[in-house]
């Protein structure tokens, strides 16, 4: 499941190998540095001890006042007595020019022969001769009966070729050792990741649940580390989500009823009251009422039309929330069935219409004239002087725009346009409409498993577009 992305699983496990390998490696270090520095002061502490026991044995035959003779002597029994060390010795008497037992002197640092002219001890020194690591030693002599500083320096230098070669056995042997701890580290750190990552992945299981709608989902919560108290919050927010959607379902719940009894309780009243006022219209359309009074019955008669409307239109949306709207499909002539639509409105000569002969599809005919009705209606009422109607047919869709030539719909209100009471002049204390038209549209056409979309022409006029599917018989 590792990827090449900034997972957290890929953070952990690169996390825990780079921790262990730096371990490692910083454990391979220093073990290095301590055993090249063993091998090296080792090989020190025992060249300058077979050279000391050497010169002790060595020194009583040395005379007082040495001469040159007796220095090269001294120095070809050093150098016979090497053995495998192989070092080839020098010696000075009082700061003079060195004496070797053959015809070659051992490579010296000059620091050392500056360092040996005072000194009471043995010294050493390591430099590089030829590409090759070496070891300078110098041991002060005193010769026999001699007082003050030693006057005799025998100097030696061997190679450290072979513990060279052994200190790169060992580097070798630690990044040897460092590789497999790193590649051995993976399976600890998946099995660390994985248990680090579960509780987050049901937590991630647990929203998706939640977002999904169903806010009774808690998780389970296992120990008392900081992964445990965010589950613990997850908890608490759950059951905080799950009270307050389920207050918001109540109260709106009540609220749709409320609506729902308002309008069915003033539904008679208002049909009594559409019937008096028809009876009114009459007599004031015959000249038997006052003026004043004819005027009056005819705002009367025009509320009571504005409120019908509004009630059938509310009852209308409590059967969608009820989901109690259902179709009653019917194989239809869709240009003869818009054709109707307009002239029930006396709309016919104010939308331009382009619909193509003998197009059929099962609808609903009654909901169907609601979506159009509504569509057209709100583009005479908020579009410019005249609407369009364009029907096109695809293989398994329908779709039916209505255009007009307004100023189209303002951007803030374009997310919005299918919300239940959303009106293009909210600074309008009253308007034609209740806010509900396009919504019905809407929920009719989501009722048709089609869909109903706004948008805005490029010249400025607003675009209503609804799709529906093609069933035929």
């Amino acid at each position: 499941m590792i990827r090449l992305r900034r997972g957290l699983r890929a953070q952990l496990v690169l996390v825990f190998l780079l921790v262990t390998t730096l371990g490692g490696v910083t454990a391979a270090a220093l073990t290095f540095r301590q055993g090249r520095t063993a091998i090296v002061e080792r090989a020190e502490a025992d060249a300058l001890r077979e050279l000391r026991a050497h010169v002790t044995a060595r020194a009583p035959d040395l005379p007082a006042d040495p001469g040159q003779a007796d220095l090269r002597a001294l120095a070809v029994q050093l150098d016979r007595a090497a053995g495998p060390r192989e070092w080839r010795t020098a010696l000075s008497y009082r700061g003079g020019p060195l004496v070797t037992g053959g015809t070659q002197a051992p490579p010296l640092p000059a620091r050392l022969r500056d360092r040996a002219a005072s000194a009471q001890t043995a010294l050493t020194q390591r430099f590089h001769h030829a590409q090759t690591p070496w070891l300078a030693v110098a041991l002060p002599v005193t010769a026999a009966r001699a007082r003050g500083p030693a006057p005799v320096v025998v100097y030696a230098s061997f190679s450290l070729a072979s513990q060279q070669q052994d200190v790169e056995s060992l580097a070798a042997a630690a990044r040897a050792g460092a590789v497999p701890v790193a590649l051995a580290s993976i399976i600890p750190a998946l099995l660390a990741a994985r248990r680090l990552l579960r509780p987050l992945r049901r937590l991630r299981t647990a929203a998706e649940r939640v977002s999904g709608g169903s806010l009774d989902t808690r998780v389970d919560i296992t120990g008392d580390d900081e992964l445990a108290e965010l589950g613990r919050t997850f908890n608490t927010m759950a059951a905080t989500l799950q009270a307050d959607a389920a207050a918001l379902r109540a109260m709106e719940a009540r609220a749709r009823r409320f609506a729902a009894d308002v309008s069915h309780e003033l539904r008679t009243p208002l049909a009594a009251m559409g019937a008096v006022t028809e009876v009114l219209d009459a007599d004031a359309a015959s000249g038997r009422l006052a003026p004043l009074t004819a005027e009056a019955l005819n705002l009367v008669s025009d509320e009571t039309r504005k409120l019908t409307r509004l009630v059938e239109d509310l009852i209308e949306v409590s059967r969608f929330d009820a989901g109690a709207a259902v179709l009653h499909l019917d194989e239809v002539d869709l240009g003869r069935l818009v054709t109707k639509t307009l002239a029930l409105r006396h709309w016919q000569d104010r939308v331009h219409t382009d619909l193509p002969a003998g197009l059929r599809a099962r609808v609903d005919p009654r909901r169907l004239d609601v979506i159009l009705a509504n569509l057209v209606g709100n583009a005479l009422q908020h579009g410019g002087t005249a609407a369009r109607i364009r029907m096109r047919a695809g293989t398994d869709l329908v779709t039916i725009t209505v255009t007009d030539d307004g100023p189209g719909i303002p951007a803030d209100l374009l997310p919005h346009v299918f919300d239940r009471f959303t009106k293009a002049d909210t600074a309008r204390a009253r308007t034609e409409g209740s806010g509900l038209g396009l919504a019905i549209a809407a929920e009719n056409a989501r009722l048709h498993d089609g869909t109903l979309t706004a948008a805005n022409t490029p010249e400025g006029g607003a675009v209503l577009t609804l799709t529906l599917p093609r069933r035929t018989t």
